[in-house]
């Protein structure tokens, strides 16, 4: 049966002292990932960092137990066995590996290692047939629970709320930073800078196919400039913008959104239909971008309504203006 696992056993083939072994396996790299997460964080975010630092030291003193443990019941030599040699038991996906993983998403990863490690313990310890077997995966389910308790402790102790909403505060500024300031940067130049073209092209052509390929050429150079510009602009090591890749598909995407929302109604075979619907869609994608520059930036709703609105529609209009002449 091993054969047809892809050479890996059962769980339920494992002896006790391999049960241990793999517990004490799984304790050790915890304690790694807990490790790595803090140094990651610690010079952004001492408190997470803190509370990351007490959670390894945690799992290095349930992996003495468990070592204790075996030693006392089956002598020095601990079985080399590890998550990916058993069948069945829980994998995780190497995301702590990701140099720019969010704060929130490595919080949560940490919850997940816990619940999950516990989860499975429990879920074993009810198909296990032997007594002693059955106690010791039910000490194991125990441990897991007791690793969440201490993980809430040190929270509570590292993570006052004034540190809670300054590291909430600095994770919010570095998704702006990354994110949403080239996202939008390129929403902005994708609506408004296609805006002449495409509606010169209509105007002066009324053929809403080769609109639509105006459009769509113009969409899709203009995305990749600004994408490359992006990237190449800024390494993000001196200025904490993040990682110019990010940056770069955000505003390089954004942008071809941009243009092609008021290219893609074009593709209906009526002038004045794709027109109309297109201007509509020019409007709601500069109302987005007023919103967008209120909800995220602090820009009032009035200063960006004025700049972003009225500046399009200015645009707009020229270009309706050189395309009917």
């Amino acid at each position: 049966m091993r054969s047809f696992f892809g050479g890996r056993k059962r769980f339920t083939d494992l002896s006790e002292s391999e049960i241990l072994g793999l517990a004490i396996s799984s304790e050790e790299d915890d304690a790694q990932i807990y490790r790595g997460f803090a140094e990651r964080l610690r010079s952004d975010y001492p408190a997470t960092a803190k509370v990351f630092d007490g959670m390894s030291v945690e799992e290095d003193d349930h992996r003495r137990r468990l070592i204790d443990l075996h030693k006392s019941r089956f002598g020095e030599t601990v079985p080399l066995i590890r998550r990916e040699h058993v069948s069945g038991f829980y994998a995780r996906r190497p995301v702590w590996l990701s140099e720019h993983l969010p704060l929130e998403r490595i919080r949560q990863i940490a919850e997940d290692m816990e619940i999950q490690a516990q989860n499975f313990y429990l879920a074993a310890a009810k198909r296990a047939k032997d007594a002693d077997t059955r106690k010791l995966l039910g000490d194991l389910a125990a441990a897991e629970a007791a690793h969440e308790t201490s993980a809430a402790a040190l929270a509570e102790a590292h993570l006052t709320p004034q540190a809670l909403d300054e590291e909430n505060f600095r994770a919010k500024r570095q998704f702006i930073l990354t994110w949403v300031q080239p996202g939008l940067a390129g929403l902005m130049d994708g609506s408004v800078s296609t805006l002449a073209p495409i509606f010169a092209t209509a105007f002066a052509t009324k053929d809403p196919w080769t609109t639509f390929l105006v459009g769509v050429a113009a969409s899709i150079g203009a995305g990749i400039s600004m994408g490359f510009t992006e990237a190449a602009s800024d390494d993000g090591q001196l200025s904490g913008r993040g990682s110019p890749i990010k940056r770069g598909v955000a505003s390089g995407v954004m942008t071809a959104v941009g243009g092609l929302g008021h290219a893609l109604p074009y593709l209906i075979p009526d002038f004045w239909t794709a027109t109309t619907i297109a201007i509509i869609v020019v409007f709601l994608e500069l109302w987005a971008i007023a919103w967008i520059q209120n909800r995220f930036m602090d820009t009032p709703f009035w200063r960006a309504t004025l700049q972003v609105v009225v500046g399009g529609g200015l645009v707009l209009g020229a270009g309706i203006l050189i395309g009917s002449g």
